[in-house]
């Protein structure tokens, strides 16, 4: 993948921040990178992962989208070695925050000419999920352009243990040590086969095992050591540990 000298040097501007973990100072408008050289960013940074393993959705909210002169979501890479078990080192990022969410697996390939039944019957289920975000951008202020090219501030993930057939419905809670996190309701994260559509048309297939996680309907919190729990309405529950 060719890269312009200004994205290469976004590029190398993020890959020591990540190798420092230290933080930069962002909203710097004079990089000279427009949102689809900062997805040619991410895309090169998948050759500092392992195998590609699926997809975040970011900033999914329309109030969000207009505070960041955007009309849509952003998205970003999941890649083998951000995925976590219940145990997770908070050591491993920068200045990690979480937040809840719930995430998809496709059991189909989905092509970028599928329709929406065919899109629909590609899911194989949905799990709970944790999306641990880390930006190298100091106190996640940043530009539409740097946060894209940070691979959407994806940091690392959970999911849930159970694989459930239809997607969670009501309130989804989030605790940390017993106090409540944050909360938030899953009418948020709108039709999954909507999100899945607008996706495969940006990175023009999606496989079978990908996990897609949807986006979350509740702000991210910085993340602190300790037991975390997320329950859904029906009692459903992701725990992990934080350490």
């Amino acid at each position: 993948m060719v890269l312009s000298s200004h994205e290469s040097t976004l590029r190398d501007i993020i890959l020591e921040a990540r190798r420092t973990k230290a933080t930069v100072t962002g909203r710097n408008e004079s990089r000279e990178v427009d949102l689809d050289g900062a997805y040619r960013i991410q895309a090169s940074l998948g050759t500092e992962h392992d195998a590609l393993k699926g997809y975040k959705f970011g900033l999914i909210s329309p109030a969000k989208q207009q505070q960041m002169n955007l009309e849509t979501p952003l998205y970003g890479h999941i890649y083998a070695d951000m995925l976590y078990g219940d145990v997770v080192p908070l050591s491993d990022f920068i200045q990690p925050r979480i937040e809840p969410e719930v995430a998809l697996v496709l059991r189909d390939d989905i092509s970028g000419d599928a329709n929406a039944g065919q899109v629909w019957r590609a899911i194989g289920g949905f799990f709970l999920g944790v999306d641990i975000l880390d930006s190298v951008w100091e106190g996640y202020k940043f530009t539409a352009a740097e946060v894209a090219a940070d691979n959407t501030s994806g940091g690392g993930f959970i999911l849930g243990p159970v694989l459930y057939s239809q997607m969670p419905q009501g309130m989804l809670r989030m605790y940390l040590d017993g106090a409540l996190q944050c909360e938030g309701h899953l009418e948020a994260l709108g039709d999954p086969v909507t999100s899945l559509m607008w996706l495969v048309e940006q990175v023009g297939q999606l496989h079978a095992g990908q996990v897609i996680f949807l986006g979350s309907p509740a702000a991210s919190v910085p993340a602190k050591a300790g037991a975390l729990e997320l329950i859904d309405a029906q009692g459903n529950a992701l725990i992990a540990k934080l350490i």
